[in-house]
């Protein structure tokens, strides 16, 4: 079970990178915030599984936080994209 565990991590570390990418290329502001979102969704699976692989469960409260955070961050984010100041 640990080997596919070590699995899941590096796809998601891939996926991570290649977000990275896309925020730092992008060629608008939308595909940066969506290169964004994709990266916190991708941390917060990355919390919940390391929680299940180091048996602490205090992470998948943390990941619970942070996504909620980012949720309201993006939100306002868009916010911002469609009106501006």
């Amino acid at each position: 079970m640990e080997i596919s565990m070590m699995v899941f991590l590096a796809i998601i570390g891939l996926g991570l990178t290649l977000s990275f990418l896309r925020m730092l290329r992008g060629p608008t502001a939308p595909d940066r915030a969506v290169a964004v979102d994709t990266m916190t969704t991708s941390i917060t699976a990355s919390l919940v599984l390391l929680g299940f692989i180091f048996e602490r469960y205090v992470y998948l409260d943390v990941a619970l936080i942070y996504s909620l955070i980012s949720f309201v961050g993006l939100v306002a984010l868009a916010r911002f994209l469609e009106k501006g100041f």
